[in-house]
């Protein structure tokens, strides 16, 4: 057996839950609105924001992301290769109800040496791809992080056993300490296809913020339905015996994993 269902409505006080019936309904028909709206919202922005990434990001600029990624390879990833690395692949951005929001805690955990890629075309990802590449075959394992409007796309790389990290720096979501480097990445993009595009880029940066900003009302305006939703059920949950399934769940996960 690989998996099986856990039944946790034994857990519910029905009877006394049946007079609320009407407002649960109601409270998860609102939230569940809601997270359409964001949906929309900010699968929009997404799109903006790829549509104004491929206006600038033509092959001389990936060929100058390029030769930047391999002078860091070759000053940070010094020495023979020691086996194929590992990766694991951790979202450290995230749009939330607070808006968007990066744990940089977690990178100045782990890292002395921050380089922070400035810019908000997407274009990081040309200057992290190779970078991945060539640690991974020196045998250095990476934490790999996805951009959240993007998940094709790399926003971030945190090497701990290098005590390095690549981190994307926006406007809207700055770097907020003393980088070691700063590349200004914008800085590197197609200076005649910006002149050609600078008013469709104005246009698509300005909408996307708003889309944004929209999907973030939503949020939370989501939430904010939720919580009513676990004030009503909250009262007629017997959260003891929820705790005491998921210990017998992970006792079961545990033994498993032992044999």
């Amino acid at each position: 057996m690989v998996e099986r269902y856990i039944d946790l409505s034994q857990y519910y006080d029905c009877a006394g839950l049946q007079p609320l019936k009407r407002d649960i309904l109601a409270a998860t028909a609102e939230y569940q609105g809601h997270y359409k709206r964001v949906y929309r919202c900010l699968g929009a922005a997404g799109e903006l924001r790829r549509d104004m990434n491929e206006l600038i990001d033509t092959r001389p600029v990936q060929k100058r992301l390029g030769k930047r990624a391999a002078g860091i390879i070759s000053r940070e990833l010094k020495g023979p290769a020691q086996g194929e690395g590992r990766t694991e692949q951790r979202f450290l951005s995230a749009v939330t109800h607070k808006g968007v929001f990066t744990l940089w805690d977690t990178v100045s955990a782990q890292a002395d040496r921050v380089y922070e890629l400035a810019g908000d075309y997407g274009l990081a990802h040309h200057m992290l791809t190779p970078i991945l590449t060539a640690a991974l075959a020196a045998g250095h394992n990476a934490v790999a992080c996805p951009d959240p409007m993007a998940p094709d796309r790399l926003a971030h790389l945190i090497f701990p056993g290098l005590s390095l990290a690549f981190v994307t720096s926006t406007q809207e979501d700055p770097w907020p300490h003393r980088a070691y480097r700063r590349l200004r990445l914008d800085a590197m993009a197609d200076a005649e296809a910006y002149r050609a595009n600078r008013p469709r880029l104005r246009f698509a940066k300005r909408v996307a913020s708003a889309l944004l900003d929209e999907g973030v009302a939503g949020l939370v305006q989501a939430k904010e339905a939720h919580d009513r939703l676990e004030k009503l059920y909250n009262p007629y949950v017997d959260f003891g015996g929820v705790a005491r399934m998921a210990d017998q769940v992970a006792d079961q996960i545990l033994a498993l994993r032992d044999e």
